[in-house]
This record gives structure tokens, sequence and C-alpha cells, in this order.
């Protein structure tokens, strides 16, 4: 494990501020989040970053479809069970945004390379909040270089009433910010990562917020430059600890660790055989094994996204209906499990925590660890 961490910061805030975009943690209660779509989802372009991270039978269907669209009946049912969030969430009190639809079929092309789009259906790779800054995350791969573009109309929105909006150094992505000799060849069961350090690049899923300390994960698309870029972005008022885990093949963080509340962790037991020492004295539930058939079509994740939360604040807790071990589990673990169905959602490579900016949460800037 390694620890990168700022210098000793500020005391903590008693109040929250007063815009429209404030979130410092994964579980104080919801206020606002942004929610994906799945409209014109398509196979991205092929580009050699894509196989360190796709399910090995994935991989020949990414190569001869790519720049189709997704099968319209898994998008349809995607669509519906999106439809069905959104409704809860509303029932919970909680207001709802969305992006808005944008071409992804369309190529596009920079001074070396050209691509199309995948999808606008996970604000949580595209844009990290951090207290009352919303970040446009460089991200590594070229079919999500212009997908925060779905999101421009709220950015807009929340910078005028008052939110910071910052973006990363917008990435070149040339044949340098990959490892053009990458293998899965590794035997020991450690990650070989595509992305070099040629640039900064991350995505904001590589991050977990529990208040003053963010914890971190180098990735497949998330490099030690885009952590460091992010240290000095954020300053003195929080610390990042960059932590290792048995993924041989990492690229988002919340299907391996998960803080579910104050004091209560929710961890992967095949990548997290020991729990970190940052939090020790936490209550600590391994995650159940998944429950997903093996018929059902997952393009771009493991069947660990059941770890893939949502708190609506520290109790209630939205997990896929179909879910019964993990909803089982969150009930012992003292928690109120809201079921939603997603698992169609699932087959684009994500949940609940994925398809969802929480872009204010009610809560005030203190330390947890």
């Amino acid at each position: 494990m390694t620890v990168v961490q700022t210098s000793e910061p500020a005391p903590d805030r008693s109040e929250a501020p007063a815009g429209p975009v404030c979130s410092y943690t994964e579980w104080d209660p919801l206020e606002e989040v942004v929610v994906g779509i799945v409209d014109g989802a398509s196979f991205p372009s092929w580009h050699l970053a894509l196989p360190p991270v796709l399910p090995e039978h994935q991989v020949e269907t990414f190569r001869t479809q790519a720049g189709r669209p997704f099968p319209a009946e898994r998008i349809d049912a995607a669509r519906r069970e999106l439809e069905e969030f959104v409704h809860i969430l509303e029932a919970e009190g909680v207001r709802v945004r969305r992006p808005e639809p944008i071409p992804q079929r369309t190529t596009y092309s920079t001074l070396d390379w050209s691509s199309s789009g995948m999808y606008a259906a996970m604000p949580r790779d595209t844009l990290l909040v951090i207290g009352e800054d919303i970040i446009e995350c460089p991200m590594a791969w070229r079919s999500r270089y212009y997908e925060a573009l779905a999101y421009r109309p709220l950015l807009k929105e929340y910078f005028h009433g008052g939110a910071r909006w910052s973006a990363g150094p917008k990435p070149e992505l040339t044949d340098a910010q990959f490892d053009q000799d990458w293998s899965d060849g590794h035997t020991d069961g450690s990650a070989h990562l595509v992305v070099t350090e040629f640039e900064p690049t991350f995505d904001a899923a590589d991050f977990i917020r529990c208040g003053r300390d963010i914890i971190a994960q180098m990735s497949n698309v998330t490099n030690a430059f885009g952590i460091e870029w992010l240290r000095r972005h954020l300053g003195d008022d929080y610390r990042i600890h960059v932590l290792e885990f048995e993924d041989s093949h990492p690229m988002h963080i919340d299907a391996t660790l998960m803080p579910l509340a104050p004091g209560k962790l929710l961890v992967n037991p095949e990548r997290v055989p020991k729990v970190p020492d940052l939090f020790k004295g936490w209550d600590v539930l391994e995650a159940p094994a998944p429950v997903i058939p093996d018929a059902h079509p997952l393009y771009m994740t493991s069947k660990w996204i059941n770890m893939n939360l949502l708190m609506l604040d520290e109790t209630r807790v939205v997990v896929e209906r179909q879910d019964e071990p993990m909803i089982n589990a969150l009930e012992k673990f003292g928690l109120t499990p809201i079921p939603c169905d997603f698992r169609n959602f699932n087959s684009f490579g994500g949940s609940f925590h994925c398809a969802t900016l929480d872009v204010r949460r009610r809560g005030v800037l203190r330390s947890y660890l």
C-alpha cells in the first residue's frame, strides 16, 4: 500500500456551503444527483486501451462491433431500469438531473487520431465532485474524449449558481500515452497497466471520498501523474491516499472498496484480502458472492459490479433487486436496502454508483479517518 497525502489540513467546517454543488462523502444525505442515460449507447472505436479491462470473452465482440450501437433490446431494457431508478430517488426526496443526449457514432478527430463515442451513462466516470468543485476528468479512453459535453448545460447552470467548475488538462492521448507492448501475460496476479505517465489521466470512479480523506487507486485509466495533478489542484484541505489491491485488471475502485457510512466499509474479498490500516477500527462487510447468471451479458465489467451501491444517507442504500445475498448482508450490517431492478443496466459496465453523480449532499467537511 502506498500513501500520498498533503500537509495537515485546516480545521473542520461547521456549516455546509450554500451553492448548488457540495459533496464531501459517499454517505451524507443526498439532495441532488445526476443520473446517466443510455441514448445512443455504442461500442467504442477499437483501441489497445480496451483489452486490459474487458472480460476476456467480450474482447472479440468489441473488436468486431466497434462503432456500432449496442443491441437495441439491451438499451431499451436499461432505459426502463433507469426510469425506475429515477422514480425511486425522487420518491426518497432526491432531486434528479439528466444529461443531454449527444451523437455517439459521429467520428471526431484530433491532430493524431480519430474515434467515435460510447455513451453518457456513467457520470461517475466523467465528473468528480469534491466539495463545491465539479471537475471534468482527463479520461484515458479516446472514445470518451467528448463525453463531458453531455453534461455541459448542467455544468453551466451549476457555475452560474456559484459552484466551482474545473477541468483537468485535456490529454492528447497519442500513442505515447499507452504501452504499445501491453500484454496480459503476468502470472503473479499483478497489474500490468496500459496507461503510461506521458501525461495526466484519471477517471473520477478511481476515487472514493471520505471527507478530508480521498481514497484512490492507479488503474488502466488513472496514472500517478493524474493523481498528483488532482492532489495539487485540491490543495491542503484534502489528503489523497493511494491504495493497491489484488486486482490484475484495475479500472474504477468502487467495485473493490466502498465506505458506506462512518465506520462501515464494504470490501471485495477477492481483491482486498487485508483491510487497509487506514480503516483500522471500522466495521467491515465482505461483499457476498455475486449472483448474476453466467448467461447475462456483462460487456465491460465483472460480476463484482454488485458492490456498486448508492448510499442515500448513512442507512438507506440502493441495491439491485435480484441480489438477495447482498440485500440480506446489508440488512445484517445495520442498513436499509432499497431494491431496484438494474441488471440490464449492469450490462453496460456499471451500477447505481457508476450511474450517478451526487451533486449535493447535506454535510460538512470533516475528517473520518
